[in-house]
């Protein structure tokens, strides 16, 4: 069945909304850009003339009042995020989050509570799950041929210096809600929850090693996970090589993936174990896939919006259900790290301080660096 075109906007025109806009142009055969919001003036006409925008709003509100829409991107700072979405959801427009999806499990609850009064979904970018690789991996998994998984290991070592963090709100909890566990490992990590499913346990330590943020700059977890496996994950800002690293060490092989920012078929090795080596034939590379990257999940996007009108109930993702369980380990991580004691899953609720904030007013280095109010 031939569906319209999505008709799709962009809040916020910062480095990342580049990326949705070019993704959306990549798929203009199902969706085109028909408005922009942002603050800056100059930067919203710069950024509507690069990408052939028609219509270009001061704010969000204005936009979500005289547009039709069929999806809306979030690409602004994270503490805009949830009342952001909140707007979207109540003028019935389904939002795509940039992550994190909030800065707390309280605001993960709010807007769940608010997707259920409206019917109205919010997603959030976790775009390594639709990677060629990611998908073929959870596929064997899924029908047993690797065995039990064992042993994961997930690094997200990159490197970002002090100018880096000269942008008001970085650095700072009130506003980006975290340092790498929340603004940059956590892509890699929900790739491996994507993978691994349900956590049950984490220990952790968090240190601000090098960097003049509020936040850490480092963190290392050991998860536990419901069906037996083990992990650590490592988070850094202060990694001069920088890499992006999995592994999974399943019963009967050992799949992993290097790379930095998006992977393709070819940063993947699949190493049978002894015994095991006609798994190979079934890890069989695409040269021809995509990078991992916002293109593959905006289109699943669309394929569930479609299917949702001809009455399929596919849900598109990433869920919020979801991408609560990816941000409730980032507390866990934190709530570990501070208080210095494992942490469970679900054990984070109510009025525990780190369901209200991943700092859980427990911040163990010296006072905030700086403060950010709007």
């Amino acid at each position: 069945m031939q569906h319209p075109k999505h008709r799709a906007a962009v809040v916020g025109t910062g480095g990342i909304a580049h990326r949705h806009a070019q993704s959306l142009a990549a798929l203009g055969d199902r969706a085109e850009l028909v408005a922009v919001a942002e603050l800056d003036p100059d930067r919203a006409a710069a950024f509507a003339a690069q990408y052939g925008v028609p219509a270009v709003y001061g704010t969000a509100e204005a936009l979500l009042a005289a547009e039709e829409l069929d999806l809306v991107h979030l690409c602004t700072p994270p503490k805009t995020h949830a009342p952001l979405a909140i707007a979207a959801m109540r003028a019935g427009v389904p939002v795509l989050v940039e992550k994190p999806t909030a800065l707390s499990l309280a605001e993960m609850d709010e807007l769940a509570a608010v997707q259920e009064a409206t019917g109205t979904p919010v997603l959030t970018v976790f775009q390594h799950r639709y990677g060629a690789a990611a998908v073929r991996l959870r596929r064997l998994l899924e029908a047993g041929v690797l065995g039990r998984p064992l042993v994961a290991v997930c690094e997200t070592l990159w490197y970002r210096d002090d100018d880096y963090f000269a942008v008001p709100w970085r650095g700072t909890w009130d506003a980006e809600g975290g340092g790498p566990t929340m603004g940059h490992g956590i892509h890699q990590y929900d790739l491996l929850l994507s993978v691994l499913g349900p956590w049950t346990e984490v220990r952790a330590a968090a240190g601000r090693l090098s960097r003049p943020t509020d936040t850490e700059d480092v963190s290392m977890a050991l998860a536990r996970f419901a069906n037996g496996a083990l992990a650590t994950v490592v988070n850094s800002v202060v990694s001069p090589r920088e890499v992006s690293r999995l592994r999974f060490d399943f019963e009967h092989a050992t799949v992993e993936v290097e790379h930095l920012y998006g992977y393709t078929d070819a940063d993947w090795r699949f190493t049978p174990a002894p015994g095991h080596e006609r798994l190979a034939d079934m890890w069989i590379p695409d040269d021809a896939a995509p990078a991992s990257g916002h293109v593959l999940q905006i289109r699943s996007i669309l394929d569930a919006l479609d299917s949702a009108s001809e009455g399929d109930a596919t849900e598109p993702g990433v869920s919020l259900a979801e991408a609560r369980r990816t941000l409730e380990f980032a507390a866990a991580t934190y709530a570990s790290a501070f208080r210095g004691r494992p942490v469970a899953a679900g054990e984070i609720t109510g009025d525990d301080p780190f369901a209200r904030g991943m700092d859980g007013g427990a911040v163990p280095w010296a006072p905030t660096r700086k403060a950010v109010t709007a």
